[in-house]
């Protein structure tokens, strides 16, 4: 394997590549280390090197060259990934895709764009064009990339409006280069996008995305109090429910989250206050106040365009998705979390199941989530974690009462997800990626198509701890 590394190195030599031991090692890792049980057995994880190819064309050199000597390639983007998604589990090379990142085309409804793009900047260059913005975006926005976002991530602020990231319309395009003896450069629509995206960059390395745009709005972003935890459930999904308010997210979190975990927001609440996070488009803050007074219970206690707080709190929406378990890890280091479904209509009957029998060992986080046309909500729910075993233990309890989990505290394709093979991303994967080079370890029905699921995933190439 050394040798090869060695010969794969010097033959793509005359590109950016890393040297310093402390850049190959940063750019091995993304945010695993929010699960406790992921830093147990990735924190060693390293890349032989790092390359950060110009532009398609060096992609595919990259491509054809380790493929030619049997080196591994892990692609990353910016590496705010939470799973191990970006990390090289066999080593090899990571291909880091920094330089692909021009916006090319912006038009009514629609951008093109190569994956390397951080999404803030994506979002301003569609502003500054024509007063439009992406649908939906990370919380990780300031430092996140577009291809990064479409590889790993399923939804985020706008699913509330929007769904999920491959629900059908919110990706419109996708251009993938294979690793194969000579990569082919390929286009992907409709039913074939399900092939690639949210795939972790095991079967192909997406090259340049084609996006759907909403129009662009200064959003009014608010905090509204309650003391009643079902009232701020109910006051999320109802607010979603109005056909005439337009917004951007709706996120809730129990008390005492907002006391103990937001520095900025703590001042002006208490340690029983529920809060509510929001994104409301300014046409439509007339109806938001309106209903906002029909809700007894619920006060606004922030926006961001009229507040008399010593300090602002910063963009509204850094607060929820998983900004919240970044925030609440800052001040208490054994926090971990879930990732949980409430699935219309059992939904908030599952949420008082799980906060009755769980809490405080567990504090709800909502984000709402529009699916199907229903409201319903996700779970980033907080965790004080105490070992493997009881985590284990309330995982079983969410998915035994009819919550899905999609367990952050795994690094492959499907314990992230529904447990279940994709078949097409596999078919994909043994047209595309022949010898297993792409991101190796992290789709289980590659390696091993028998597993059953009554245990972690662990894969047999992972290298060793020193």
């Amino acid at each position: 394997m050394k040798d090869n590394v060695a010969a794969a190195k010097a033959a793509l030599s005359h590109m950016d590549i890393d040297t310093s031991e402390a850049a190959i090692r940063a750019k091995s890792r993304d945010f695993f280390w929010y699960s406790p049980i992921l830093k147990d057995r990735l924190d060693h994880v390293v890349a032989d090197f790092v390359v950060s190819p110009k532009d398609e064309a060096q992609v595919i050199e990259v491509l054809r060259t380790c493929y030619a000597h049997d080196v591994p390639v892990t692609t990353r983007g910016a590496g705010t990934g939470n799973y191990g998604q970006a990390m090289p589990l066999a080593g090899g090379c990571v291909m880091h895709l920094r330089y692909l990142d021009k916006v090319k085309v912006i038009a009514p409804g629609r951008v093109v764009t190569e994956p390397g793009v951080l999404l803030k900047d994506l979002d301003a260059a569609c502003k500054e064009h024509s007063g439009q913005e992406i649908r939906m975006f990370s919380s990780t926005w300031a430092t996140a990339t577009i291809g990064g976002f479409i590889a790993g991530g399923s939804g985020g602020v706008g699913s509330c409006t929007w769904g999920s990231l491959r629900d059908l319309g919110n990706i419109i395009r996708l251009r993938v280069v294979t690793m194969e003896e000579e990569p082919r450069v390929l286009e992907f629509r409709g039913e074939e996008l399900a092939r690639v995206s949210h795939a972790y960059g095991t079967n192909g390395i997406i090259t340049e995305i084609e996006m759907p745009l909403a129009p662009a709005y200064d959003w009014v972003e608010m905090f509204v109090a309650t003391d009643d935890f079902g009232e701020a459930v109910a006051f999320a999904e109802d607010l979603a429910n109005q056909d005439g308010i337009l917004m951007k997210l709706g996120t809730v979190f129990e008390a005492p989250i907002a006391k103990d975990y937001f520095q900025r927001v703590a001042p002006y609440v208490e340690a029983g206050t529920n809060l509510i996070g929001l994104m409301i488009a300014p046409h439509s803050m007339d109806g938001f106040m309106t209903f906002l007074g029909r809700r007894s219970e619920a006060r606004l206690i922030y926006r961001n365009d009229d507040f008399d707080w010593e300090r602002t709190p910063g963009p509204v929406f850094e607060y929820g998705w998983n900004h919240t378990t970044l925030r609440a890890l800052k001040v208490d280091p054994s926090i971990t979390y879930l990732q949980v479904r409430y699935g219309y209509p059992q939904h908030k009957e599952l949420i008082a199941k799980m906060r009755n029998d769980f809490s405080p060992e567990i504090l709800q986080h909502l984000e709402v989530l529009r699916e199907n046309g229903k409201v319903m909500f996700a779970g980033l729910t907080l965790v004080k974690f105490s070992t493997e075993e009881r985590l284990d233990e309330i995982v079983k309890a969410h998915e035994d009462a009819g919550a899905m989990i999609f367990n952050p505290h795994r690094y492959t394709l499907e314990e992230g997800g529904r447990q279940t093979v994709d078949d097409r991303q596999l078919k994909f994967k043994r047209e595309a990626d022949p010898k297993g080079l792409l991101n190796p370890g992290k789709m289980i029905a590659w390696d091993d198509p028998d597993f059953s699921f009554d245990r972690m995933y662990a894969y047999s190439k992972l290298q060793a701890a020193e």
